[in-house]
C-alpha cells in the first residue's frame, strides 16, 4: 500500500514539475519511464535551472551515461545517495526508484522551502505552558543535554511541521503532529487552505463531517482554486497508518503557494506599520506590567503573566502573516526587517520573565520545573543521523546516560506535585491553580516517555551491530587487489 502511495504521488509531483519544462510532458509508469534518464535528467534541469550534459541516445550505454550524469550532479550538492546505483534504476527496482525520487523531493522541494522557516521556528514558543530554553537550575544532565542539542539544527521536516501546526492553531482543536494520522480527518488541510485564501471553505462546519468528505473538498478546492496538483486521494489519508513522505510532499505545495503570494507593496507596508503600531503597544503594555507587579508575590506575579499571554496570544493573530513571513532576510524591506527584529526582541524579553517566574517557583515546585524542561528538550532532540553507526553509537549512549538520569526521580516528582498543599501560612494559594495543572498534565504526558529507554537501546543496538558489520568487512577486505575488475567487484560488495 505504501509503495503504491508513493509510486502515485511522486508520479504526479514530477508531472508538475515537467508542466514547466520546454516541451513540457508527462509519465505513466515511473519505474519504466526513469529508465533511459533523461527523465531524470530533465527533472533535475527544471529544479535546478541548470543545463546537464547528456547522451541524447537510448541505447544502454546512453541510458546509463545519463543516470550516472544525474547521479554525479546529485553528489556534486551533497545528497547522500545510500544504495542507489545505476543499474538498479536502469532495472527499474521500485524500493531505489522511489528512494532516488524521495531524495530530490526532499532536497529541491521540501528543504529549499523550509529554509526560510528555519530562523522563525527557531525562536521559543510563546504558549504559555511552553518550557523556556535555560534554566539557572539546570542540572550537570541538563547541560549535556544542551551540548547535544547544539549539534543539530532545525530539520526541514520539523521546520515544515511547525509551520502547518502554526496554520491549525488558529482553528481551535485542530492538532497536527506529524505527517501521518494527525491529516487523516482532512481538517488541517482545510485550516491551511482558510488561512491561505479565507473564505473558501468553513471549517467549524467540517468538524461535523467524515473523514472523506474533508479530504475531497479539500483537495478539490487545492486543485481548482490554489491551482495545486491534486498528489493525494482521500482514501490514501484516511486510513490507519497514511505515509509520511506523501503527505509531506503535499503539504510542502501549500508552503511553496503561501510563499508565491505576493501583495502589492502598498498593501503590505500598510501592515507592516500596523504590525509595527501594535508591537509598540505590546512591548508597552509589557513594560508596564514588570513594573506594576515588581514587589508583587509569585502567585500575582504568574496571574498577570496569564493575563497579559492571554490577550497576547488572542490579539497577535490578524498580524501573524506578516510577523512570521516566510521570506528571507534579503527579500524583506527595511521597514520588514525592523519590524522583525521588534517582533523577536519582544518573543525575548517575553521568554525570559516566564524563565524567571519559573524559577520562582516555591519550593519544591522550583526543582520539578527544571526537570520538566530537561525531559522536554530531551524529548525534542532529533535522533542522529544512522548513516554514520559510529558516531551514532556515542551521541545514542550519551543521551541513554541523560535519560536514565532524569526518569531516576520521575516517581519522586509525581508524588511530590501529587500531594502538594498550595496554601501558604495563611490559607492563601502558593501557586495559579492553572500553573499546578499544566505541571501535572506535562509530567503525566512523560510517563509514556519512560517507555523510550527500549527505543534508545534498540538504536544503540541498530548501530553496534551495523559497525560491527562494517568493521569484520574491513578487516576481511584489507588485502590488496590487482586487477581493475577485483577492485570493481569490491566495491559493487561495499
Amino acid at each position: 500500500q505504501r509503495e503504491f502511495t508513493q509510486k502515485k504521488t511522486f508520479t504526479s509531483w514530477i508531472n508538475s514539475i515537467l508542466a514547466k519544462h520546454t516541451p513540457p510532458y508527462v509519465i505513466s509508469d515511473l519505474y519504466t519511464d526513469i529508465q533511459q534518464g533523461h527523465l531524470l535528467l530533465d527533472l533535475l534541469e527544471v529544479l535546478s535551472g541548470q543545463h546537464l550534459p547528456r547522451e541524447k541516445g537510448f541505447n544502454t550505454f546512453q541510458c546509463r551515461s545519463n543516470i550516472e550524469n544525474a547521479l554525479t550532479f546529485l553528489k556534486s550538492r551533497s545528497l547522500k545517495l545510500i544504495n542507489i546505483h545505476v543499474a538498479d534504476i536502469i532495472e527499474g527496482k521500485p524500493s531505489i526508484v522511489l528512494g532516488l525520487i524521495w531524495t530530490i523531493i526532499f532536497h529541491f522541494h521540501i528543504e529549499e522551502l523550509a529554509r526560510t522557516l528555519a530562523c522563525t521556528y527557531n525562536q521559543p514558543s510563546l504558549d504559555c505552558s511552553s518550557a523556556v530554553d535555560s534554566s539557572s537550575k539546570a542540572s550537570r544532565p541538563a547541560k549535556k543535554s544542551a551540548k547535544i542539542k547544539e549539534r543539530w539544527k532545525i530539520s526541514a521536516t520539523k521546520a515544515l511541521l511547525l509551520w502547518a501546526k502554526e496554520q491549525c492553531s488558529l482553528h481551535g482543536s485542530i492538532n497536527v503532529t506529524d505527517f501521518k494520522s494527525s491529516w487523516r480527518s482532512g481538517l488541517p488541510f482545510l485550516a491551511i487552505i482558510q488561512n491561505l485564501q479565507p473564505g473558501l471553505v468553513d471549517v467549524e462546519k467540517a468538524k461535523s463531517r467524515s473523514n472523506k468528505e474533508n479530504l475531497k473538498e479539500a483537495f478539490s478546492i487545492a486543485e481548482l482554486e490554489l491551482n495545486i496538483p491534486r498528489l493525494l486521494e482521500p482514501e490514501d489519508v484516511d486510513i490507519m497508518n497514511p505515509d509520511e513522505k506523501s503527505i509531506m510532499t503535499y503539504v510542502a505545495q501549500f508552503l511553496q503557494y503561501s510563499r508565491n503570494l505576493r501583495e502589492s507593496e502598498e498593501d503590505m507596508q500598510e501592515k507592516v506599520r500596523e504590525a509595527v503600531s501594535w508591537l509598540a503597544a505590546q512591548e508597552e503594555k509589557f513594560a508596564k506590567l514588570l513594573i506594576d507587579t515588581e514587589n508583587a508575590t509569585y502567585y500575582q506575579k504568574y496571574k498577570e503573566m496569564t493575563s497579559f499571554m492571554e490577550a497576547f496570544n488572542q490579539e497577535k493573530k490578524p498580524f501573524l502573516p506578516v510577523l512570521l513571513s516566510t521570506r528571507s532576510e534579503a527579500e524583506l524591506s527595511e521597514s520588514q526587517q525592523q519590524m522583525r527584529k521588534e517582533w523577536d526582541k519582544l518573543i525575548s524579553q517575553i521568554n525570559e520573565w516566564k524563565a524567571k517566574l519559573d524559577q520562582m517557583l516555591p519550593s519544591p515546585l522550583d526543582g520539578i520545573e527544571a526537570w520538566l524542561q530537561e525531559v522536554e528538550h530531551l524529548q525534542a532532540e532529533d535522533l542522529p543521523d544512522l548513516q554514520d553507526p559510529f558516531k551514532a553509537m556515542f551521541v545514542f549512549r550519551e543521551i541513554i546516560v541523560i535519560f536514565k538520569g532524569l526518569m531516576d526521580c520521575f516517581d519522586s516528582h509525581l508524588d511530590t506535585l501529587q500531594s502538594f498543599k498550595n496554601e501558604d501560612e495563611k490559607n492563601m494559594p502558593l501557586v495559579l491553580p492553572e500553573k499546578l495543572e499544566e505541571m501535572k498534565r506535562r509530567l503525566f504526558s512523560n510517563i509514556c516517555f519512560t517507555n523510550s529507554n527500549t527505543f534508545l537501546e534498540y538504536h544503540y543496538g541498530l548501530c553496534s551491530a551495523i559497525a560491527n558489520e562494517v568493521m569484520l568487512k574491513l578487516n576481511i577486505w584489507d588485502m590488496k587487489y590487482g586487477t581493475k575488475e577485483s577492485v570493481e567487484s569490491l566495491l559493487e560488495n561495499w
